[in-house]
């Protein structure tokens, strides 16, 4: 369910001039509430032994065509049988995500799956961009390697800035509450 914010939006734009506490207002008599995002749990393990790639993109997160840029993380959803595991890469000109895969571990098998499925996908040419945050998963060499195999430019965001990957997170947030979170 989306939340005062998005509704009264949409209303604008659909020409109705309302009021945003209007909205709110008839929202909670309505009994209706927006998703509202859980708690955050550390899903990025970094690996200090780990050589980096240079920030290619520094946070200027603009592609002029499909397939030059990527950005690639993952993160957790609860589950009735514990945490499972989300990992997406994101066509930064499409804003759609073309890669992505559920796992009930943190294993670097389960983003490369998601990595695969893109490349399967989409068929980039040399010279595409793929940016991720510090996480272990997506320096680690089978990775990389991946990477390097079809000619794929890696780009990694600096240490504890979610601000490096705000395209990637910003996926992330809206997963979970449009999707895992969603009141019916």
């Amino acid at each position: 369910m989306y939340g005062v914010r998005k509704v009264w939006r949409q209303l604008l734009r659909d020409g109705v001039e309302v009021a945003r506490c209007t909205v709110a207002r008839l929202m909670k008599v309505m009994g209706l509430e927006g998703v509202r995002r859980g708690r955050r749990i550390k899903t990025t393990q970094r690996d200090d032994a780990v050589p980096c790639p240079l920030d290619r993109v520094k946070r200027q997160f603009r592609a002029e065509r499909p397939n030059a840029l990527w950005v690639a993380d993952f993160t957790y959803c609860w589950t009735w049988s514990g945490f499972v595991h989300v990992a997406f890469v994101t066509d930064v000109f499409a804003r759609r995500i073309v890669g992505w895969r559920v796992s009930a571990s943190m294993r670097t098998d389960f983003v490369l799956d998601a990595l695969n499925q893109a490349l399967h996908d989409r068929q980039p040419p040399p010279g595409l961009i793929h940016h991720s945050d510090h996480g272990s998963q997506h320096l680690s060499i089978r990775y990389t390697q991946r990477l390097v195999d079809v000619g794929v430019e890696p780009s990694v965001g600096s240490v504890g800035d979610s601000y490096d990957n705000a395209l990637a997170e910003t996926i992330n947030g809206l997963y979970k509450a449009e999707v895992v979170h969603r009141r019916s």
